[in-house]
């Protein structure tokens, strides 16, 4: 026990060491990470001004609970919403949706019948099998980023590099978890489509794809909600989406504009996350 002890604080001291790790500098600049985060959550959406109320026969000091069903209250929250940072944020945002959806879309349908030929109860050529989930770990290794930026070097800068970076984790994840899946499923119905001359192809489609379609379409609409979070980030490598501008926010110390973009970012997730659990609670 002392041993293992003496060990684990060698351990501590020497990881310390490497790393750099520093007490000191926290102390100094600790409060700093409380200033950023404070101008983070005091996001840039409405640029609201006392002339802005009054513009539109407002009191702004009469604003209460009933103003609320007034129509010009409207208009003037709207006015000063689109005098904000909000408005900008709009495009990238339909960009990183535009691309987290097709790439599932796609993906996903690739997913299936690469599946199918990588689960051993369905194809029972090992070699096939071996090749097929050499491949998928291989795709699963690459980190987005990384995938993304090649794209982005092959196809040029944008979303469809972006959209190709988000079709392979899809086809890498939802393949590894569908192959896993269709390998637990009841094999009764397959044999005996086989044994009355049905082909491969025919006997899954017939005896095991309903048994399979559930998990499927909830690991489709998991992979959504990851990659809504994932494509948000491809804007650092040139693949389009909010990224981009999250990176541009940082670099010009725009703390309440990167507020405003990750709280529309996180109500876009979790509005994709809802409606995938809703979808997901019915097809259980």
């Amino acid at each position: 026990m002392p041993l293992i002890a003496v060990l684990l604080v060698a351990m501590v001291w020497l990881s310390i060491k490497l790393t750099g790790f520093d007490l000191g500098i926290i102390a100094r600049r600790g409060h700093q990470f409380v200033v950023i985060l404070s101008q983070i959550f005091s996001p840039d959406i409405f640029n609201i001004q006392e002339s802005t109320f009054t513009k539109f026969g407002i009191d702004p000091g009469a604003v209460s609970l009933l103003s609320v069903f007034d129509g010009r209250w409207w208009q003037a929250l709207w006015h000063t919403m689109t005098g904000s940072f909000a408005p900008k944020v709009f495009s990238p945002l339909w960009d990183t949706l535009r691309m987290s959806i097709l790439g599932s879309f796609i993906g996903a349908t690739l997913a299936l019948p690469l599946a199918v030929a990588a689960s051993t109860n369905i194809n029972r050529n090992k070699a096939t099998v071996s090749v097929i989930r050499l491949l998928l770990n291989i795709l699963r290794t690459l980190p987005t980023l990384v995938v993304a930026k090649i794209f982005a070097l092959i196809f040029g800068l944008g979303t469809f590099a972006g959209t190709l970076a988000i079709l392979v984790f899809t086809l890498g994840v939802i393949c590894k978890m569908m192959y896993e899946s269709i390998e637990t499923i009841d094999m009764g119905a397959f044999e005996a489509m086989e044994s009355f001359g049905a082909t491969k192809l025919q006997g899954f489609w017939s005896a095991s794809m309903k048994q399979i379609l559930p998990t499927y379409l909830s690991y489709s609409l998991y992979a959504l909600e990851m990659n809504v979070r994932a494509a948000s980030i491809l804007g650092y490598v040139g693949a389009g989406g909010l990224g981009l501008l999250i990176d541009e926010r940082i670099g010009w110390r725009d703390y309440n504009g990167l507020g405003t973009v990750l709280l529309m970012l996180f109500i876009l997730v979790v509005s994709i996350e809802s409606l995938s659990q809703y979808l997901r609670k019915k097809l259980s």
